[in-house]
């Protein structure tokens, strides 16, 4: 059975994540320096409790940044997904896509409520941006595995879920995901 929830778990992680979100400015993003060595160890962790807390870390960074007003509306789109007021929080990250266009992780999770909301193509579309400015973006590219899926291009979604597997070989979802496909697909060539 493939698990199309393995978004919700990255969902579950960043709403924990972004209610740790810092205060005051913080120059972090996807162009945080600590990243290099964070998706090295990330790519080599010994096990999976060890590159969960890798992965918790990059989600950290990711969350944050510079500028304030990002960092509230981010808070407060977390906190509208976790009511699950999707409605609100796509008004939120609607904002930060606007105001900072170059800050992935606002395309990101504008990408999960789309998906969320059912509406894959504008997911996708946001998914590329999100991509385009962080190629390492497991989580992007794990979602669009699952946007993929709910379009039946079985495929495309196993290409993007051992694109994640590439950076993140420890992803339990995208494993799971790329197992079933590569089944899945093997079935249907025979």
């Amino acid at each position: 059975m493939i698990v199309r929830s393995s978004i919700a778990i990255a969902l579950v992680l960043g709403l924990v994540l972004g209610l740790a979100l810092p205060a005051g400015p913080a120059a972090a993003d996807q162009d945080d320096p600590r990243l290099e060595a964070l998706f090295a160890r990330l790519k080599s962790a010994p096990s999976a409790p060890a590159a969960q807390a890798v992965e918790a870390s990059i989600w950290q960074i990711w969350l944050q940044s510079d500028d304030n007003v990002i960092g509230l509306l981010m808070g407060q789109g977390i906190n509208a997904m976790s009511r699950n007021d999707m409605r609100a929080a796509l008004g939120k990250f609607d904002q930060i896509v606007k105001i900072a266009p170059n800050f992935a992780e606002g395309w990101n999770k504008r990408a999960t409520v789309h998906y969320l909301l059912g509406n894959y193509p504008e997911s996708l579309h946001d998914i590329e941006k999100t991509l385009n400015l962080e190629p390492r973006h497991f989580g992007a590219l794990s979602g669009r595995g699952l946007v993929l899926l709910e379009l039946d291009q079985l495929k495309g979604a196993l290409t993007s879920f051992e694109s994640a597997l590439k950076i993140y070989p420890k992803a339990a979802g995208a494993n799971h995901n790329a197992e079933a496909l590569r089944r899945e697909i093997q079935k249907h060539e025979i």
